[in-house]
């Protein structure tokens, strides 16, 4: 009978196999499952179909894209993510008080543009990087200022 390749079974082994895995890019089906959920929430949006969930899908990929954007993955100016906070800012209060959660055409563009990025910022950068926003996005939506991290470290 073959015997099975005998790895390290103590804390440090485990955090070195986790420590490389934190290297690699995210895997491939995960990628697609987070990029179809962010381009169908867009397409409802510009079909007039949206809801106040598929507007927050977008408001977090557009922040997630600035995060990743900062650590040095893909290029969003900070015009590009001011004037789309203004936009979806603008279709989460259209939506409450009409009920119609949409996206115009500039909208629309605005937010094609950021989720490109998006996508190849999530082929591209390292697991550790996602995670770094996603804790960063949580910690934001948690009531943590964005400039808190920086002045905590000073």
């Amino acid at each position: 009978m073959a015997r099975t390749i005998p790895f390290a079974r103590t804390a440090a082994a485990a955090r070195a196999r986790r420590n490389r895995t934190l290297l690699l890019p995210v895997p491939r089906a995960e990628v697609d499952r987070l990029c179809l959920q962010v381009h169908i929430a867009l397409d409802v949006m510009r079909r007039e179909r949206g809801n106040a969930g598929a507007a927050q899908t977008l408001c977090q990929a557009m922040i997630l894209t600035g995060f990743l954007a900062e650590a040095g993955y893909g290029e969003a100016t900070f015009e590009q993510m001011q004037h789309a906070e203004e936009v979806i800012s603008s279709a989460f209060d259209r939506g409450r008080e009409s009920g119609v959660w949409s996206l115009d055409e500039t909208g629309f563009r605005q937010f094609a543009a950021i989720l490109s990025t998006y996508d190849k910022q999530l082929r591209r950068a390292p697991l550790s990087a996602v995670a770094d926003a996603s804790d960063r996005l949580e910690r934001f939506r948690a009531g943590e200022a964005f400039d808190q991290r920086a002045r905590k470290r000073a």
